[in-house]
C-alpha cells in the first residue's frame, strides 16, 4: 500500500503539474478513493439518466403546467424527474405550447384610432411640402428609472397555448429617478435629472417642468440651429398648464405639438415617439 500511495501521489502531482501544487487533503482523498473503489475516477456525481416522452410524462407535464404555468424549465424538470431537453420537447412538440414574454403596452381607447389617424395624415401632408419635416421635430419626454429592481422580461416565460394576459403587480411607491430628454435628427438634448434644492430625486409637476424649460432647455437651444424646429410633448398634466403652453409658444410660436397646443398630440401614443420606442428602452437595457 505504501507503493500504491506513492504512485497515486505521483499521479496527482502529474495531473496538477501545470497548476499549483495539490493540497494534502486532495492527495488523501484520492488515496482513500483508490482504497475503497480501486479506481481514480470520481463517480459520486452520476450522470442524469435519459428520459423519454411517455404518456405518463406528458400527463405529468400537463398537470404541472395547469398548476403553475410560470415555473422555469429547469425547476420543472427537477420536480418531474425529466431531462430538460425532454421537457422542452414535450412543451413545444407534444403540447404545442409557447413561451410568452411580458410586454408593457398602452391601452388604446375607442376614439384614439381616429385621432391618431388624423395626426398621421397631418404629418404626411407636412412631409409632402417639406420632405425633411420629420427631422425638424424635437421629441421630448420623461422616463422613470426604478432604483429597487424591475421585472426581467428576458427571463420571465409563461407556458400556455394562448396569450395568458397576465398582469404583474408592482409596488405603489417604489424609489425612482425621473429623467427628461429631447431627441431630434441632430442629436439629444439632455439628460436632465429632476431634483429638489436638497439634491433629492423628485417627480415632475408644472413648476418643476417650467423651471427645467427656462433654466435648462431654452439655454441648450442656443447651441443648436432650431429656428425652424418644432417641439413635441405628450399630454401629461405637468406639460399642459396654461403657463407652460404660453412659455413654449413664446419660444416656438405655432410650431408646438402638444395637447392644448396649435397641433394636438393624441394621448397614449408612445409608439409614435423615438424616445419611447427606442431611447428609453435602449438606455434601460
Amino acid at each position: 500500500m505504501v507503493l500504491c500511495g506513492k504512485r497515486i501521489a505521483h499521479y496527482v502531482h502529474f495531473v496538477h503539474r501545470r497548476q499549483n501544487r495539490p493540497s494534502e487533503q486532495l492527495i488523501r482523498l484520492t488515496m482513500e478513493r483508490f482504497r475503497t473503489t480501486f479506481t481514480l475516477i470520481d463517480n459520486s456525481h452520476p450522470q442524469r439518466r435519459r428520459t423519454v416522452r411517455t404518456e405518463e410524462a406528458l400527463a405529468a407535464v400537463q398537470r404541472s403546467i395547469e398548476e403553475d404555468p410560470e415555473e422555469s424549465i429547469r425547476h420543472r424538470a427537477q420536480e418531474l424527474d425529466l431531462c430538460p431537453s425532454t421537457l422542452w420537447k414535450i412543451l413545444r412538440k407534444d403540447l404545442g405550447l409557447r413561451a410568452y414574454i411580458i410586454q408593457i403596452v398602452q391601452e388604446l381607447k375607442p376614439n384614439d384610432h381616429q385621432v391618431r389617424r388624423r395626426f398621421v395624415e397631418w404629418a404626411q401632408n407636412e412631409i409632402t411640402v417639406v420632405p425633411n419635416f420629420h427631422k425638424q421635430i424635437l421629441f421630448s419626454d420623461e422616463a422613470h428609472f426604478w432604483l429597487n429592481g424591475y421585472v426581467n422580461k428576458q427571463n420571465c416565460r409563461i407556458w400556455s397555448n394562448g396569450n395568458p394576459q397576465v398582469y404583474v403587480k408592482t409596488p405603489l411607491h417604489p424609489q425612482k429617478l425621473t429623467v427628461w430628454c429631447a431627441l431630434w435628427a441632430g442629436g439629444i438634448i439632455g439628460p436632465y435629472f429632476f431634483k429638489n434644492d436638497g439634491g433629492q430625486n423628485v417627480t415632475v409637476n408644472g413648476d418643476r417642468y417650467r423651471a427645467m424649460i427656462t433654466n435648462f432647455f431654452i439655454p441648450e437651444l442656443n447651441n443648436h440651429d432650431v429656428q425652424e424646429m418644432w417641439f413635441q410633448q405628450d399630454g401629461a398634466t405637468c406639460h399642459t398648464a396654461h403657463a407652460t403652453i404660453d412659455l413654449l409658444k413664446d419660444t416656438f410660436g405655432d410650431r408646438l405639438i402638444s395637447r392644448f397646443g396649435p397641433v394636438n398630440w393624441h394621448p397614449r401614443s408612445c409608439d409614435l415617439t423615438p424616445l419611447d420606442y427606442f431611447l428609453w428602452g435602449y438606455v434601460k437595457s
